[in-house]
């Protein structure tokens, strides 16, 4: 890794947590609808509709909200009442205003490697959300740019690259999920480092097959990428 430059950080349960978040709001959500048909059946429809929401609305909370809200309606044929949508509201208000909560050992890593390094931050959802938690959370002194992607597919990586104005082979990014952090760098010939995070959405899971086609280090903490860079 003696090339690299730049070292990329996905944001959501890379730096800080995020993805139980939304489970308890998920449950949340199923526990409103439960009278019309079971908790797994609620969060299959729910599922299901956010996929097909993402060309349109995109990722973060606000997307999940709406999806929570036209999955309700469909649930109930139409008959949500208004308390029950403004349930929905507030759950999506809560999480929005949920504390950051750092990942064990990210301050550590930022600040041993902020000198030695150009760090930034590369995540995809809401524009304003991932602001403010980059706000709350108090790392955006370690980051010299923050990019907040519509989607990380290969072709938005190329950009980011681009922009950045250094080659694939100069590049390293670090994240929890194998489909959208590790998988478009490495098909572009970046570095990836795969850090898991306990709790992954099901659309962040990647095929067996699609697993063997790459060879990429996994660590079992972020701490220890200070042995590696």
């Amino acid at each position: 890794m003696n090339k690299i430059k730049v070292i990329a950080f996905d944001a959501d349960d890379t730096l800080w947590v995020n993805e139980p978040y939304f489970r308890e709001s998920e449950l949340e959500f199923c526990n409103l609808l439960k009278n019309g048909m079971g908790i797994d059946e609620v969060t299959e429809e729910l599922f299901a509709t956010e996929i097909g929401n993402i060309p349109l609305y995109g990722y973060g909370t606000k997307a999940f909200v709406l999806s929570m809200i036209e999955t309700g309606l469909k649930i109930s044929k139409g008959k949500m009442n208004a308390k029950t949508i403004e349930a929905i509201l507030q759950i999506g208000k809560n999480q929005i205003n949920k504390p950051i909560e750092l990942i064990d050992g990210v301050i550590e890593v930022l600040e041993n490697l902020q000198n030695k390094y150009r760090l930034i931050v590369a995540t995809k959802g809401d524009l304003l959300d991932q602001e403010r938690k980059l706000k709350k959370s108090g790392l955006l002194k370690y980051f010299h740019h923050i990019e907040v992607m519509s989607d990380k597919k290969e072709e938005d990586y190329q950009k980011l690259i681009q922009h950045l104005d250094i080659h694939p082979e100069q590049f390293l990014m670090i994240g929890n999920s194998l489909k959208s952090d590790i998988l478009p760098v490495v098909n572009l010939g970046g570095e990836a480092i795969h850090v898991p995070f306990h709790t992954t959405w099901e659309h962040e899971l990647i095929e067996d097959n699609d697993l063997e086609k790459i060879n990429v280090k996994e660590l079992e903490c972020i701490v220890e990428l200070l042995e590696l860079v």
